[in-house]
């Protein structure tokens, strides 16, 4: 990071994405960053996480792993799982889909609690 830029983003339609590399990042100025670094994520979860980055306090969203549960999940949900260093673990769900995604931020549990079920 230089200046107060990152660099190696390349400027696409008021989002800039990076290119190469493991991964996507989609970043608009003012909001959080939404890392896309997976071909297959919960369908409509990245829809619920693009609206988080719209919280003020929320700096990075990563999806994590995808795998598969025996429980059904009807609809998706998204719920905080255990602090990191750096935030908090969530666990979206759906159907019998579960996917990690972690969350750098420095909201409270309750604040990042109240502004998932905002973001669903």
């Amino acid at each position: 990071v230089q200046g107060g830029k990152k660099q190696g983003l390349k400027a696409n339609g008021g989002k800039r994405e990076a290119g190469g590399g493991a991964g996507v990042i989609t970043e608009t100025e003012g909001k959080g960053t939404l890392v896309i670094n997976h071909s297959t994520n919960i369908d409509g979860l990245l829809e619920v996480l693009q609206r988080l980055t719209e919280v003020r306090g929320v700096a990075t969203l990563v999806p994590g792993r995808l795998s598969s549960s025996k429980s059904n999940a009807p609809r998706l949900v998204l719920r905080v799982s255990a602090p990191t260093p750096d935030g908090f673990k969530c666990i979206a769900r759906k159907g019998t889909q579960v996917q990690e995604v972690f969350v750098v931020s420095d909201l409270d549990q309750e604040t990042l609690e109240a502004a998932i079920a905002w973001s669903l």
